[in-house]
């Protein structure tokens, strides 16, 4: 969903600061101002160095973009003029950006500079938070652009920009979105909010920068579900060649037989797919009479790197009956491209470029 109270500013074509840059032909590659190949900086670490080449995914590598350097300083003139507004009970913060297009090359440049009043995790703290935040070209979820982490702070300055190579045909059915994480503590990446811009609302043919803001939203704004949901870890070493599957809890299932007087008995099947063939299949304990379980069990398959792309993980809630067949509620399925979309596909891709952190999602059943 798309807030209507969105500012938006043009600025005149006397005041860019940031010049496109053409890269050379061949492979794309990073700025040399910027030596960070796209979705190699993996704020789980902590660090400023790039992972190692055997852990690159070049799913998430989106060609013709790259990261330029650090943004004009004067934005932050207009910026700051919209800085202080009023915040509702659920506000999860603001973030600002710009978006730019020079239709002659195709690129788009957009930049992000920062954003304000971030959930801090602990009542503690008001700068209990360490943010990073993607980058998404829709409809295309497979692939990101990653800001450098922000530590200790609710109020992070980015100052960051990145080129996309978007064609003047599809310009207008592109979707930016931008997913707010939240490192803790424990390297855990925990999904803040995400914004959305539709490219048809940036005119494409007058070169002008639109400085915008948009609201963070949380994820159950963008899809629910009438079956429950359930909540999953997903880690893997590749060192041992081991993938383990952590199921902590359902909330709000829905009963298979309609009757909603009492409480239902339910587990969850855990199954390793290679090909859509199931090798492996484990389940947990049944919890009795609860639309709520908590299950709080983990499971290793033994998974190969090379077997990576053509693998899922598919985890079904089952309510159980006495005396009768089990029937299934609903069910979700983790894997690559070949078997996986949205926020299943996210959650795949992320314990993928994260490994050995354990990466945990809410999911909708279906």
């Amino acid at each position: 969903m798309i807030k209507r109270n969105t500012s938006l500013f043009l600025l005149p074509l006397s005041t860019k600061q940031i010049p496109f840059t053409v890269p050379p032909h061949g492979t794309p590659q990073v700025s040399r101002r910027s030596s960070r190949s796209l979705g190699e900086e993996h704020p789980a670490g902590y660090g400023s160095e790039p992972s190692s080449p055997a852990l690159k995914r070049p799913s998430v590598e989106i060609p013709g973009a790259y990261e330029l350097g650090a943004i004009d300083p004067s934005l932050y003139k207009i910026v700051d003029e919209d800085e202080d507004y009023d915040m509702s009970d659920d506000h999860i913060g603001r973030l600002w950006f710009t978006v730019e297009y020079e239709r002659e090359t195709e690129k788009l440049l957009v930049t992000l500079i920062k954003a304000k009043n971030l959930p801090s995790r602990t009542m503690s703290s008001s700068n209990g938070c360490d943010p990073f935040v993607r980058i998404y070209l829709m409809p295309d979820e497979r692939r990101y652009l990653q800001s450098k982490l922000r530590k200790k702070t609710c109020n992070p300055k980015f100052e960051e920009s990145y080129i996309f190579q978007v064609s003047h045909k599809s310009f207008d059915d592109r979707i930016l979105k931008f997913t707010m994480f939240d490192v803790d503590r424990h390297r855990r990446h925990n999904v803040i909010g995400h914004a959305l811009f539709p490219l048809k609302e940036y005119d494409c043919e007058n070169n002008e920068r639109m400085v915008i803001w948009r609201d963070l939203e949380k994820e159950v704004s963008e899809s629910t579900s009438d079956k429950g949901e359930i909540f999953i870890a997903l880690s893997y070493n590749s060192h041992l060649e081991r993938l383990t599957t952590a199921i902590f809890e359902a909330r709000d299932l829905k009963k298979t037989d309609g009757n909603t007087n009492v409480g239902m008995d339910s587990y969850v099947k855990v199954c390793l797919l290679i090909q859509n063939k199931i090798v492996k299949s484990k389940k947990t304990a049944i919890v009795k009479r609860t639309i709520d379980p908590n299950f709080s069990e983990s499971f290793t398959f033994k998974l190969s790197s090379s077997s990576l792309d053509t693998a899922s993980i598919s985890v079904s809630t089952m309510q159980h009956f006495t005396g009768a067949k089990d029937k299934m509620i609903g069910r979700v399925v983790l894997g690559s491209f070949m078997f996986a979309r949205g926020r299943e596909l996210e959650h795949w891709n992320e314990m993928l470029s994260s490994q050995r952190d354990q990466i945990s999602y809410w999911h909708s059943l279906t």
